[in-house]
């Protein structure tokens, strides 16, 4: 019950492991292999911003343009948003309407009617998918193909991407089905479009693509790896890592209903883990983090079933401390099965509610959560951003900052920290 799903590690450019584990569809008499497709979630968000990067790159776009120079037909709003905003959700946007959209057609008719953004571009952070549908109908707009099309010319069959399928049907064959833990089964279909479904291989040929700069540069890949201020994630994930040109860690993970992958590259290292799971557990962070201890020769964490699912039933109606004793409560009955020995129980906790804009209870969370993994820069940053988030900037700032002594290598806290230093000193 802890994983199922397909697996592909490499070390040192030689693979590792390689395997399928589990079922490929609710009913459970077909077993996965390992050629079956995975859809990938917001991974495959990585596919419009590498060709948007492609388009700046060949003259076609400049990070600088508006949204209007490109789909003159959105109302005024178009014309305050730049390419950049849209990269690093700093847009403004509101989110897909997902309760009534069934179409593109229908997403975009939602557009044209908005009447003003969410806040100024540029001034703030909101992951949604808005940004990334105009992203797709602006590389149609400037190269006059599909987005489905200009993937398959210009990123897949370069890369010999040859079994991947954007946005599958019932009658695609060897695409793994999602489905939840009481055996029932995920549709296929997604609101709107634009969403690649991968096999192992070539999973891990796109990430290849990616990390040797087969096609965009080292410049291009540094803006969508490197989330600029008030980003937090950007077109290839988060928390990556690069020094001058060198990769040091990509990361990026993405969830579709019942659906969720996870791909870390350390090119340095020659090191890839890929995971992709058709019965979401919510644990791909803690498995990773097992399989890079043994490949490293360290003692690892066994995973435990995620403890998320045990917050679901009540998270909704408590609220403050009441939360907390929630969770002493919870982890006092379930710790010996339940994963509450790792930093990310709670941080699920805390950007679960940060995504139901509770930020106040999300700081709550996080604050514990310091207290829990007093070392972990990762987790002060998660409070600061709760903070940044509550509008609290200066105890965002101090959570940044102890984020940035215990991982001096957290280019996010650095970026922040800049920006708030730079608030405070202009209201002095």
């Amino acid at each position: 019950g802890l994983f199922n799903g397909n697996v592909l590690v490499v070390n040192g450019n030689k693979e590792v492991y390689k395997g399928a584990i589990g079922y490929a569809d609710a009913t459970k008499p077909t077993k996965l292999t390992t050629e079956h497709r995975f859809h990938i979630g917001s991974i495959a968000k990585e596919f419009n911003a590498v060709g948007m990067m492609l388009l700046t790159e060949q003259g076609k776009v400049k990070l600088s343009d508006k949204v209007s120079s490109f789909l003159p037909q959105l109302p005024a709003w178009a014309a305050s948003i730049q390419v950049r905003d849209l990269l690093g959700y700093t847009s403004g946007l509101p989110d897909v309407q997902w309760a009534t959209v069934d179409s593109d057609e229908k997403n975009m008719n939602n557009l044209l009617q908005l009447k003003q953004l969410d806040f100024e571009p540029g001034t703030r952070y909101a992951y949604n998918n808005n940004n990334v549908f105009l992203q797709r109908r602006i590389i149609e707009s400037v190269t006059g193909m599909s987005f489905k099309d200009f993937v398959q010319q210009k990123l897949l069959a370069p890369a010999g991407m040859n079994h991947s399928v954007m946005d599958p049907v019932d009658s695609d064959t060897l695409v793994a089905r999602a489905f939840d833990n009481a055996g029932k089964q995920d549709p296929l279909f997604v609101p709107i479009s634009g969403w690649l479904a991968v096999t192992l291989d070539d999973f891990y040929k796109w990430a290849q693509q990616v990390v040797q700069y087969k096609i965009i540069s080292p410049a291009s890949t540094r803006f969508l790896l490197l989330p600029y201020s008030p980003s937090r994630q950007s077109g290839l994930g988060f928390d990556g890592r690069m020094e001058g040109d060198r990769i040091i860690r990509m990361m990026h993970d993405g969830t579709a209903r019942n659906y969720q992958a996870l791909l870390v590259c350390s090119p340095q290292q020659g090191r890839t883990v890929i995971l992709m799971c058709n019965n979401k557990q919510n644990n791909l962070d803690a498995i990773n983090e097992a399989i890079q201890q043994i490949l490293d020769g360290k003692p690892y964490r066994q995973p435990k079933k995620p403890a998320a699912a045990l917050f679901q039933p009540a998270i909704d109606s408590v609220k403050g401390l009441q939360i907390l004793s929630l969770y002493n409560k919870l982890k006092a009955a379930n710790k010996e099965q339940y994963a509450f020995d790792s930093e990310a129980t709670l941080n699920e906790l805390g950007y679960y509610l940060l995504q139901k804009k509770r930020a106040a209870d999300a700081v709550v969370v996080f604050k514990h959560n310091t207290k829990l993994f007093p070392t972990s820069g990762n987790v002060f940053d998660s409070l600061g951003e709760a903070y940044y988030t509550k509008g609290d900037k200066k105890n965002a700032l101090i959570s940044y900052r102890k984020s940035l002594k215990l991982d001096p290598g957290n280019d996010n806290a650095k970026k922040i920290i800049a920006e708030l230093e730079k608030e405070a000193n202009s209201n002095k």
